[in-house]
């Protein structure tokens, strides 16, 4: 419940009046001199910016990024002139960068991204913003248990998206009290009024009914916001949502509460008469200062993070992959106590659930809301307070690639594990066979790409891509496949193993995961028979290391045989074949999964789909007798 202790201070409202007219102002001359953009978005969160910016948060203006800052998040990321207006009422940008607003050579974008010291998060694909926000107030009480707070400001349109509920159910599940959102219901969407137009009531029921500690406001009004997020501080157990009715395009003659204005800039010839009619509301020029924050925030190293010990496996030791990155988990969250490990419910078939036995307050359970997961993830890594793994089956993250390509946008460190990849999970089906994520996660940029063969491997790679920069994926398998790395093996990113070789090899097959093994026994059954082949594991797919492939094939006369559990498009073949494509007299070809599988025994689905040891022995015959 909110306190009832009287108010400590007297808010300078006229001069958060002003303040949002100013914010106005920029936010229509940076438009302006861009020729595009989204004023109106601006004009209808003025107020909200104002209060918050000026009132609400404590922050350190010259140093947008310190840890004790509190947090904010623009959801509605289009309203971005807003944002950078409200930095430049801070004192931190200068005001002729604003004109300088979505241009080649400016970092002023024109929707967020952290090229800028105080974005966190990119943001502007909509429905988004609120998971982040969600994962930066987990952090902030339950590991930094630290004063700061985290605001986000979303879009009453933004609300249709699926991912703004999950997060809803996410901060009250995990009583967020020091998370604050402001939905800024302007009416008005893209190309028509939003589905609850100014229906304040029905939001206020579904946000209590989410959990949320919930007001509904005039949005325009500067001392019912203030009173709000006043409120929202005194609030425990509960985060806070303010629901605030406002008016797109609020201030602009002819303009505002209009349709067809969206994204649109003022007429060239009618803006400074539009600029001259808000700043005739102006009365005083008071700069606000921003309250500075309580300095309260752990210091913290994620850098350099090693095992506490070499991988605890002997040759030939039957381990699923899925199973070895637990175990792998769990001894990287001993090395560190910032690593935390989510997961969306899974955590019994992905063995996440090894990390939470020792660790259980640093593992975060995101339920089925795979989008959500994704987004509260990006927000435990914001500001390098974290050292993030989130698991789930591989074929669920195709669900949340939004997010995650939101994730390559803010630069985010992120490592993401997907187990039961492939037909060789067997009767569960297609629904449950990821078969499309080696190619989604080699579009996203600057991904690296882990494929593991076996639980030495598995563990090398969680502690690599605790320590790389960038999204990284792991993808790891259900079947228990033989243990083919020494403890002390070495691992590098980009550098694959050549695990069989001879002179008299003919042709180089490359297999990951469990058609590394299937390869293996190929290469065992032709050396019965007297022909030799070159078995490589790339370990990761992204990079690739095309050099040890392309010199083993030029060693086996060119010839190169791809297998994979995964569809042909996008997938390690095409990874292959885009590395050899320079290369004088290779023949590639490529073993994959085509058409959509169905239920079997992982041995039957194998041989269904030519990846088994049976196919590849047939691959490399017919190579010969081309």
């Amino acid at each position: 419940m909110a306190s009832a202790e009287p108010r400590p201070d007297q808010p300078p409202l006229q001069a958060l009046r002003d303040a949002a007219n100013r914010l106005r102002v920029r936010a229509l001359r940076a438009t302006s001199a861009a020729g595009s953009g989204h004023p109106t978005s601006c004009c209808s969160a003025a107020e909200i910016a104002a209060v918050l910016f000026f009132q609400a948060m404590r922050y350190q203006a010259s140093q947008p990024a310190h840890p004790s800052n509190d947090r904010f998040v623009l959801s509605k990321g289009h309203a971005a002139p807003l944002l950078y207006a409200a930095w430049a009422e801070a004192g931190f940008l200068k005001e002729p960068e604003l004109l300088n607003l979505r241009k080649i050579d400016s970092d002023l974008e024109g929707h967020p991204t952290p090229r800028l010291p105080f974005v966190d998060v990119a943001t502007g694909s909509l429905g988004q913003g609120l998971g982040a926000a969600c994962g930066m107030a987990y952090v902030g009480k339950y590991l930094d248990k630290a004063s700061y707070r985290v605001f986000c400001l979303l879009g009453d349109g933004e609300v249709s998206e699926g991912s703004v509920w999950e997060a809803l159910a996410f901060g009250s599940h995990y009583q967020l009290d020091n998370l604050v959102a402001i939905v800024d219901v302007n009416r008005l969407g893209q190309s028509e009024a939003a589905p609850l137009c100014h229906n304040m009531d029905v939001y206020r029921r579904r946000c209590e009914a989410f959990g949320w500690n919930t007001y509904v406001v005039d949005g325009h009004a500067v001392e019912e916001l203030d009173e709000a997020l006043w409120q929202a501080a005194q609030v425990k157990g509960k985060p806070t949502a303010i629901v605030a009715k406002t008016y797109k395009g609020r201030g602009i003659p002819g303009v505002e509460d209009a349709e067809n204005w969206h994204g649109k800039p003022m007429p060239k010839d009618k803006v400074e008469s539009i600029i001259g009619a808000i700043q005739s509301r102006i009365e005083t020029h008071k700069v606000l200062v921003p309250q500075l924050p309580i300095e309260d925030v752990p210091q913290i190293s994620i850098a350099g993070i090693c095992m506490p010990s070499p991988p605890e496996y002997t040759l030939g030791d039957k381990v699923a992959t899925r199973k070895a990155y637990g175990v792998a988990l769990a001894k990287l969250g001993a090395a560190n106590e910032r690593v935390v490990a989510l997961d969306g419910d899974t955590k019994n078939s992905t063995f996440s659930e090894l990390f939470k036995r020792v660790h259980p307050e640093r593992y975060i359970e995101c339920y089925i809301a795979e989008q959500n997961m994704v987004s509260v993830a990006l927000g435990c890594a914001a500001r390098d307070r974290a050292v993030v793994f989130a698991s789930t089956f591989a074929a669920f993250f195709t669900r949340a690639f939004d997010h995650i390509r939101m994730g390559a946008i803010s630069r985010t460190n992120l490592n993401l594990c997907g187990s039961h990849c492939g037909v060789s999970i067997g009767e569960d089906g297609p629904s449950q066979m990821a078969l499309e994520d080696i190619a989604m996660f080699r579009a996203v940029p600057g991904c690296t790409v882990f494929y593991p063969s076996d639980a030495v491997s598995t563990e090398r790679a969680v502690c690599l891509a605790a320590n790389t920069k960038g999204i990284c994926f792991i993808r790891t398998s259900r079947p228990e496949t033989p243990v083919i790395y020494r403890p002390e093996e070495k691992f590098e990113i980009g550098q694959a193993k050549v695990v069989r070789k001879s002179d008299a090899d003919r042709v180089t097959v490359i297999g990951a995961g469990v058609t590394l093994h299937e390869a293996l026994a190929a290469a065992d059954e032709l050396a019965k028979q007297g022909t030799h082949i070159r078995v490589i594991d790339p370990f990761t797919i992204k990079p690739l290391d095309a050099a040890t492939i392309v010199a083993s094939a030029r060693a086996t006369g060119g010839r190169i045989i791809t297998v994979e559990d995964h569809y042909r498009e996008g997938g390690m073949g095409e990874a292959v074949a885009a590395a050899v494509s320079g290369e004088p007299g290779m023949v590639l070809q490529s073993l994959a999964v085509s058409g959509v599988p169905r239920s079997g025994k992982p041995a039957e689905l194998l041989d269904l789909f030519g990846i088994s040891a049976k196919s590849i022995i047939a691959a490399v015959k017919s190579t010969f007798a081309n």
